[in-house]
This record gives C-alpha cells, structure tokens and sequence, in this order.
C-alpha cells in the first residue's frame, strides 16, 4: 500500500470573519471530509497536523473551522491548501475491494501474461469505474493512442489485483 498522504481536498476560500474555510472535497460523500480528524496541511514543503473543531455543508459548499485558524487573513494565507490524511485513517476495506490508490502504478496484465502496460489512473463513469492503462512500448499502434482503458468489472474482466506483485490481471484483448 501507498504510505504517502492521502489527498482529500483543497481549501478553497475564506467563509465569514471567524477563520472558517470553504473546502472542496474529493470523498464520498462529500461531507465525510469532515470527519477526518486531524487533516495535514501542507505549510512551507511538510506535512501538518490541524485540528478540525467543526465542519458542515453550507448551501452548496463545506465550510470547517481549524483549530487556530480565528481571523480572516490567517484563513485567507490558506487558500489553495491542500487538504490531506494518513493512509492510516482511511477505512479499512474487504476483501478483494482496493482505493484507486494503491491500484495506480500497477502493472496490467493479459490471461495469456503479456504486458499491456501500466494502471495511469480511474475514472469513473457512472456505470462502473475504468482503469486508465499507459501502453507499454510495444502495444503502442499508432503515436497517438499510447492508453488503453479498461471497465473495472471484478471477476468479468477484471480476474485477479495482487498488489504484492504489484499487478492486475485482466480478460481484455489489447486490440479494443
């Protein structure tokens, strides 16, 4: 597993005069940012604990107050903070189900073994999510298609994760 932080949001504006902060939230459901405790801030090239005293939606957006964070321009020299955790702090989740995380970076392989290249990122679409594969060198046809994306369907297409190996094996013919 991938021990570095984990990226959870950003600070995106300064929300009244007390020092609270609007936050953009990359979890599921949005609001569960706020249920990380503490968040690390990144300030002058390291990683820091901040405490979160309180966090809610308002209207469309999330606001949080920071412990420390009391005034407007000490809220405002957060703007554009991103908002991370310990990969220690994330849920631990069953058997056979991964964070896009720890599948970036593996290495994507055919039932025959071929390489196909390398997992770039996910994205996800609504009917299921989609592993992004970077070609290896020798799959690339032609220079302007050098990734190949695959639908994340455990046990149809996607056949076995092994982040031991650091590889995922995958019933997909590299000519789609």
């Amino acid at each position: 597993m991938n021990d570095s932080p984990v990226i959870i949001g950003e600070i995106t504006c300064i929300h009244g005069v007390q020092g609270w902060v609007k936050v953009f939230s990359h979890t599921e459901p949005r609001l569960n940012i706020v249920k990380y405790n503490p968040w690390y801030l990144k300030s002058q090239g390291e990683w820091k604990a901040v405490k979160i005293l309180n966090g809610r939606t308002q209207g469309k957006t999330i606001v949080a107050q920071i412990d420390g964070v009391t005034s407007r321009e000490s809220a405002h020299a957060m703007i554009g903070t991103e908002i991370a955790i310990q990969p220690s702090q994330l849920k631990r989740l069953a058997e056979n189900e991964f964070y896009w995380r720890d599948l970036e970076g593996l290495e994507v392989i055919d039932l025959q073994g071929e390489i196909l290249g390398k997992v770039s990122h996910l994205i996800e679409t609504g009917a299921n999510d989609v592993i992004v594969v970077k070609l290896a060198a020798d799959k690339v046809v032609d220079k302007k298609n050098k990734e190949m994306m695959i639908p994340y369907i455990p046990d149809d297409v996607i056949k076995k994760v092994d982040l031991d190996a650091k590889t995922i094996e995958v019933d997909w013919d590299n000519e789609y």
